[in-house]
């Protein structure tokens, strides 16, 4: 007798899928049971990637840390090309039926394929998108309608219920 499978493929799927949320949630419940609460004002100011924060988050900052971005992404990008072709490259079995032609023909391809990169790359350079000059940012010249004592309050109220400093050990 042919026995059904108890579960169908998408079922299968399901159950991963569902496995998978729960490891999820049960690790990052159980990491914010164990670990250490103690704030301080460095862990508590904004992170802008590495640059110390001048004023509110809708200052001017510098757009070149969209060039720099944009070259990581296509350095990325290409050693997830380089990494199928490198095996594809060494099989032995491919290059013995092509009598070494499959080979040149890659290794051809590839050349291409990266020298179309560093093009890009001395595009760049010459162009100075790479150039790192640190802007003086300005803080923008906005008036709120609400008064600098009640954000102090709130602020000294935020002080007020931050735990002690526990020391180490």
């Amino acid at each position: 007798m042919d026995q059904q499978p108890y579960f169908s493929a998408f079922g299968e799927i399901l159950l991963y899928m569902l496995a998978g949320v729960l490891f999820i949630l049960v690790t990052l419940l159980i990491s914010k049971a164990i670990r250490p609460d103690r704030p301080n004002p460095e862990k508590l100011s904004t992170y802008e990637s590495g640059e110390e924060p001048v004023s509110s988050a809708w200052s001017q900052f510098n757009l070149r840390f969209y060039v720099v971005a944009l070259i990581f992404l296509l350095f990325e990008v290409e050693i997830v090309f380089l990494f199928p072709w490198s095996t594809i490259f060494a099989n032995k079995k491919l290059q013995a039926a092509t009598n070494g032609a499959w080979g040149w023909f890659s290794m051809t391809e590839m050349l291409v394929f990266i020298g179309v990169l560093a093009l890009g790359l001395a595009y760049a350079w010459v162009n100075d998108h790479l150039d790192w000059i640190k802007p003086h940012p300005e803080p923008p010249d906005f008036k709120s309608q609400v008064p600098k004592s009640l954000y102090d309050n709130i602020n000294e109220k935020y002080k007020t219920h931050q735990k002690p400093e526990q020391g180490n050990g």
